[in-house]
């Protein structure tokens, strides 16, 4: 009765004509639904500007993506609402919000099953690795709550004896999180306006009073059903989700979008939605500001000569686009730089979209490229997988939960481009885009290949429009002349670094792929045939050049040879001249010596005495 009390006291100051508030209290008329609910919306509405002025209260869901979109989480101690049709995520998400509660607050919920059995749930539940089981026996509880349609039908169904139950619950377990799964049921098989109204109401005093935080799900079949049946439920919510499951392309696409929020700002458009081996997890916008750190170490692009053209190699953590149309090497290209990262001892993830892992491996050996040995070491990862009849989406989930086991330094996704095969083109051009920025996020050296838009060589575009956003992109191309298909590489850009405007030829060989030296003849480039012809030609010119050098340097050093040896001869005939020079310069000296001064030279040297020579010739003088 009190409930009763309550509506009719409501409908006396709301709905101020009697025959209405008869009517609500005894058969329910159309009159008395509408009013009953306007009454509803008005006292919600009142008792959300009481509580403007305080703070909303988060909890936070644990959901992927989702506490982004709300900006923290699902309001506490309030009510969210989850609508959407069968199979759209409702029940898991709002399992996964108590899971999450649980493993990593410990903090106990409550969830309670109008349609479901909690074996079901559990069994469902087992497929993510939640450890659902062990939680079901000591943090959450299950209530099996299967309403009998004769029950209901006989006017013997009330819920208040289940609530005082789950009181009684939530103090004993020191319950925070509460879930009504499928209240749809409840409003389905009531088939009463006024009942439906009644039992809703009792719920939602009964979470107020025990200040929970509440998840309750309904089945929403169209957009135009929601109004008919769950208006009510919406002004009574304080969140309201909306999920909602398409085709796409012959592809499922599930997406979720927050409708409601009172008291919070939210991202109020649609968002994709998966389902991962961790549960839900919501593709939410990128942040408008990107914060990505910029490292200015350089690592191999996978050879030397492709190196140089870029000046050194490219920048530690950025993204590299290879493209061209099928059979440039550009899966060549990917297996070398995962060779080369493998060698410096780094792990490195390879997704291919194209070719299962082992005949990658058999199929780049041929070429010089050993992967096998680093598959076997774990330093490489190789995933494959095909990419018809699941979407974008479920692709980015596979590749996330890759990334969190493997931890790689260094990735390849081969092509990237795939996974617009499956579901719409724009999916699949937000989700390549939103996984760029992700691994640049995580720091990861990324290379991916893409298909160009068509078969002419000419044609440098994408169906993913990714080019804008990555750092370096390398073109493979066909150049066909003289009746022969040759690979070209060119580099369209690359960001930060200095790199070269040529086209090269790229050749593959045993030992590996490299870049050849340009030829050019009349403005053109040669490759293929035409340039292994230049390439001889070039050779015969210098073996003729080598030659004709080796000719000349002998006749020069037989010249040199000669006029050293006429040079000596020279220089041997002039020391004999000079000394027959000094001779007889030396006798011509001799010769004008006087007689006398021979004679005193021949006494000075025989040590004669001068003075007594002078004495016996002045004796002699004075006798005569």
């Amino acid at each position: 009765m009190q409930h009763a009390d309550r509506l009719a006291a409501l409908h006396s100051r709301f709905c101020p004509r009697a025959d209405i508030r008869i009517a609500i209290l005894g058969l329910p008329s159309r009159q008395a639904v509408a009013c009953q609910r306007r009454a509803l919306l008005k006292e919600t509405q009142i008792a959300t500007k009481s509580k403007a002025a305080q703070a909303l209260a988060k909890l936070a869901t644990g959901i992927e993506g989702f506490d982004e979109l709300s900006r923290g989480g699902l309001p506490r101690h309030r009510t969210s609402l989850l609508i959407g049709g069968p199979g759209a995520g409702k029940t898991v998400f709002a399992l996964q919000c108590l899971v999450n509660a649980a493993r990593r607050q410990r903090t106990p919920g409550i969830f309670v099953a109008f349609e479901e059995s909690p074996r079901q749930i559990v069994a469902n539940g087992a497929t993510f690795d939640w450890g659902l089981a062990s939680l079901a026996e000591k943090e959450l509880f299950f209530l099996d709550a299967h309403l009998s349609p004769t029950l209901v039908k006989a006017g013997d169904f009330d819920l208040a004896g289940m609530l005082a139950m789950l009181a009684a619950k939530k103090k004993e377990i020191g319950a925070q999180w509460i879930v009504f799964d499928g209240i749809d049921v409840l409003v389905t098989l009531l088939q009463d306006p006024v009942a439906e109204m009644q039992e809703i109401y009792r719920i939602r005093d009964w979470l107020a009073d025990n200040a929970l935080t509440a998840i309750v799900t309904a089945k929403l079949e169209n957009r135009t059903s929601e109004a008919v049946h769950y208006g009510f439920l919406q002004f009574m919510a304080d969140c309201v989700v909306r999920f909602e499951r398409r085709q796409e392309d012959r592809v499922s696409a599930q997406s979720i979008q927050i409708t409601k929020y009172r008291g919070s700002g939210y991202a109020a458009a649609e968002f994709p939605l998966s389902f991962g081996p961790s549960g839900i997890e919501v593709g939410a916008a990128e942040p408008a500001e990107i914060g990505h750190g910029a490292s200015s170490e350089r690592i191999t692009a996978g050879f030397k000569r492709l190196d140089a053209m870029l000046g050194g190699g490219v920048f530690r953590g950025s993204s590299t686009l290879v493209t061209g149309v099928p059979g440039t090497a550009k899966t060549t290209l990917a297996g070398k730089f995962a060779e080369a990262a493998c060698k410096r001892g780094e792990r490195t993830l390879f997704v291919s979209y194209d070719e299962a892992a082992e005949e990658i491996a058999r199929n780049l050996s041929s070429v010089g490229i050993q992967l096998k040995a680093h598959v076997k070491s774990g330093l490489l990862r190789m995933y494959s997988a095909r990419t018809e009849g699941i979407g974008a989406e479920e692709h980015l989930t596979k590749l996330k939960s890759l990334i969190r086991e493997h931890r790689p330094r260094c990735m390849v996704i081969d092509p990237l481009t795939a996974i617009a095969k499956a579901g719409s083109l724009g999916a699949a051009r937000t989700v390549a885009h939103r996984l760029i920025y992700m691994v640049k996020d995580a720091g990861i050296t990324l290379l991916v290949t893409a298909l160009s838009e068509t078969d002419d060589p000419r044609a440098e575009s994408t169906d993913l429009q990714v080019s804008t956003i990555a750092d370096t992109w390398i073109h493979l191309s066909y150049l066909v002349l003289s009746g022969e298909r040759n690979r070209a590489l060119t580099i369209i850009k690359s960001r930060g670094i200095s790199h070269s405007n040529q086209v090269r030829e790229l050749v593959l060989s045993k030992s590996g792929p490299t870049l050849t030296d340009v030829y050019s003849a009349g403005g053109e480039v040669l490759m293929g045939t035409l340039r292994w012809e230049k390439e001889a030609e070039e050779s015969a010119r210098k073996t003729r050049q080598r030659a004709e050098f080796d000719q000349k340097r002998r006749e020069l050093q037989f010249a040199e040879a000669r006029t050293s040896a006429q040079i000596k001869a020279l220089q041997m005939d002039l020391q004999r001249q000079r000394a027959e020079l000094a001779l007889y310069a030396d006798e011509n000296e001799a010769r004008k010596m006087s007689s006398s001064e021979r004679e005193n030279e021949l006494r000075r040297r025989r040590s004669a005495d001068s003075a007594g020579v002078s004495s016996r010739n002045s004796g002699n003088g004075a006798a005569k």
